[in-house]
C-alpha cells in the first residue's frame, strides 16, 4: 500500500509538470483572439484570418476568447501620436496571443500580409511594456501597416492575465511602432536594422537610467556609426523622443509586472492544490 501511494505521488509531479506551464494559470484566456472590426464584419476576410491562426499556432479556434478591435480604440491611441484618425473601415490588423505556448515571448507575423511592423518590432515594443512571455500571431486578411495590432495584442494579455496595463504605458509603447514605422516608410533603413538599433539604445538608456534627452540622442547617433545606418536628425530626435518616454514610465512598467506575477503565481498555486487535492481524495 505504501509503495503504490509512492508512485501516486511520483505520478502525480510528473503529471502537474507537464500539464501547467511555469508562470502561466491553466484557466481558458491562455489563448485569445483580436479580430480588426474591419476584418470581423466580413467573413471571407474573417475566414482568412482564423486559417492562418489555426495553420500556424496549431489551435482549434472554437472556444477561444475573442475580441474586436475598433477604429475608435486604436484612434484614442493614435491621436496622441500621430494625429492619424482611421475609419471603421480602416482595421484589418488582427493577433492571436497564446499564453501557454512558451516562457520567453516570441511574434510570428505573416509577411505576405504585414507591410511595415515586423515580428523585432512588436517584440520590442511588448517588451517595452514590460510583457516578455507568451507567443503572439499577427497576420491581415489584405495588405496592412500592422501599426493598428498593437493595441489589440495588449488587449488579448489584459484578457488573458486579467491585469490593465496602464495608459500611460500602452502610449509608450505603440509612439515606439509608430515612431519606427514612420522611419522606415520614408528612409532606406531596414526594419530589421532599426529594430536592432532600438534596442540596443533602450538597453543602454535603461541600464544607465538616463533621462535626458539630448544624452539619449547623443547615444542614437553613436549607435548609427555602429550600425552604419544614416538617419535624418528629425528621425533622431523622433526615436530619442521616444525612448525618453518609454524611460519616464518605467515606474509604471514595473508595477505592471509585479501585478502580472502576483496574480499569475497567486492562480498557479490554487491550482495546484486542487489539483492535488482531486488526486489525492480518490
Amino acid at each position: 500500500m505504501r509503495k503504490n501511494s509512492i508512485i501516486m505521488i511520483v505520478l502525480s509531479i510528473i503529471i502537474i509538470g507537464m500539464i501547467i506551464p511555469a508562470g502561466f494559470s491553466t484557466n481558458d484566456n491562455q489563448v485569445v483572439l483580436t479580430y480588426g472590426e474591419t476584418t470581423k464584419n466580413n467573413a471571407d476576410y474573417k475566414n482568412i484570418v482564423d486559417s492562418f491562426f489555426e495553420n500556424q499556432a496549431h489551435i482549434d479556434l472554437k472556444g477561444v476568447s475573442s475580441k474586436i478591435i475598433t477604429a475608435s480604440e486604436v484612434n484614442k491611441i493614435s491621436s496622441t501620436i500621430t494625429g492619424k484618425n482611421y475609419n471603421s473601415n480602416q482595421i484589418f490588423s488582427s493577433a492571436l496571443v497564446d499564453l501557454g505556448d512558451n516562457e520567453n515571448l516570441k511574434v510570428t507575423v505573416d509577411k505576405s500580409k504585414i507591410t511595415t511592423i515586423t515580428g523585432d518590432m512588436y517584440l520590442s515594443a511588448l517588451k517595452s511594456a514590460g510583457i516578455t512571455s507568451g507567443h503572439v500571431y499577427v497576420t491581415s486578411p489584405v495588405t496592412a501597416t500592422g501599426e493598428s495590432a498593437l493595441a489589440g495584442i495588449m488587449n488579448s494579455y489584459e484578457v488573458a492575465t486579467d491585469v490593465e496595463i496602464p495608459d500611460t504605458v500602452k502610449e509608450a509603447a505603440n509612439n515606439e511602432i509608430y515612431t519606427q514605422a514612420e522611419i522606415v516608410k520614408e528612409s532606406n533603413v531596414s526594419a530589421d536594422d532599426l529594430s536592432n538599433l532600438v534596442d540596443d539604445v533602450k538597453e543602454t538608456v535603461k541600464e544607465e537610467n538616463i533621462t535626458d534627452h539630448q544624452t539619449i540622442v547623443n547615444i542614437i547617433n553613436n549607435t548609427t556609426i555602429n550600425y552604419n545606418i544614416n538617419l535624418s536628425n528629425n528621425d533622431i530626435e523622433n526615436l530619442a523622443d521616444s525612448i525618453e518616454q518609454i524611460q519616464n514610465v518605467q515606474g509604471d512598467i514595473n508595477s505592471y509586472q509585479t501585478e502580472v506575477s502576483d496574480v499569475m503565481n497567486s492562480t498557479n498555486d490554487t491550482s495546484e492544490t486542487d489539483f492535488l487535492d482531486g488526486l489525492f481524495n480518490q
